[in-house]
């Protein structure tokens, strides 16, 4: 497999005071493991650009672009909401971020990659059509889903959720959107606290219980996603890509570990080699444990590169 790895040194700019855990430390500590492995060398390496007005706006009412630009500080912090910050960068890195999946449902449509791993900050799927909040402040995935629907005529974007919180913006964005379907996995109950009942068709929630582990993991969500994903045969396969279900992660309480994120990836990549002539893309989402968010990182790369799973030594 052709796998690109995308982002940009911008996403480091973005920073929301020394204790918090959305940190630019993620990014670096999943470059660090990859370099290390000798992986990040096997993926054809590349920089993210700015998503475009036009294409944030398919998904982000202009006014509301507009009031998050007037929010921007000169300097210092500006707090949104009690998790959710900005600094004069966060805008610039918000908007590379998006661009990065954009540029990815580009690479995968033109064939000059099989798969895309945009390693991106900040995160996307808490931001609804008309509020930043969780961290997030564009919808980076779907930013990238509409891209696809406007300038590919993709119409059936299946967007698989694993973060350990449920993707509300997206839900959001996308609910009753026959071209959509979306698949979230979560603990529940659990942040975001909305749209945690399944009221759409194109959604399918798999709420998760505290403690839940490996087995019961790969069993609901082989009996709630696959017969979706079968159904709906997607022509593109994203992911929502959140390693903080893992049991070491601080934000939750489920007990992942490295290689149920290789496992989900690759059942992503047979759902994508059957329908979707093996499009992926993939947009970092949570992971707040720079250790395991660098292993859980490693293993999915090691996925989409059609590596087999080992432990590292």
């Amino acid at each position: 497999m052709i796998t690109a790895y995308l982002t940009h040194p911008d996403c480091v700019l973005h920073h929301m005071g020394p204790e918090h855990p959305e940190s630019p430390l993620r990014l670096e500590a999943i470059r660090a493991r990859l370099s290390l492995s000798g992986l990040l060398q096997q993926t054809m390496q590349g920089d993210a650009k700015e998503a475009s007005d036009e294409a944030l706006a398919r998904v982000h009412p202009l006014r509301h672009l507009h009031a998050l630009e007037k929010c921007l500080p000169s300097e210092g912090i500006v707090t949104l909401d009690s998790d959710t910050m900005m600094n004069p960068d966060s805008l610039k890195a918000a908007r590379v971020a998006a661009g990065a999946v954009i540029r990815g449902v580009d690479q995968v449509f033109k064939r000059q990659a099989d798969n895309v791993f945009c390693a991106v900050r900040p995160p996307g799927h808490h931001a609804e059509a008309a509020d930043a909040m969780g961290f997030c402040f564009y919808n980076n995935i779907a930013v990238g889903a509409a891209h696809a629907k406007a300038t590919y005529g993709a119409r059936r974007i299946a967007i698989l959720d694993f973060d350990v919180h449920q993707c509300n913006g997206t839900i959001d964005i996308f609910k009753n959107d026959p071209d959509v379907l979306i698949c979230t996995s979560f603990q529940y109950p659990f942040y975001p606290w909305r749209y945690l009942r399944s009221e759409w068709q194109n959604v399918v929630n798999t709420p998760l219980e505290v403690g839940t582990g490996s087995e019961e993991y790969r069993r609901v969500i082989e009996r709630h996603w696959l017969p979706a994903l079968h159904a709906f045969k997607p022509d593109l396969v994203m992911l929502s890509a959140g390693f903080d279900a893992h049991k070491e992660d601080p934000m939750g309480d489920i007990c992942l570990e490295d290689e149920d994120f290789y496992w989900v990836t690759h059942l992503a990549m047979e759902i994508a080699a059957l329908y979707a002539d093996n499009r992926v893309v993939s947009v970092l989402e949570g992971g707040y444990n720079p250790t395991s968010l660098a292993s859980s990182a490693e293993a999915h790369i090691k996925a989409l590169l059609g590596l087999p799973f080992t432990d590292a030594p």
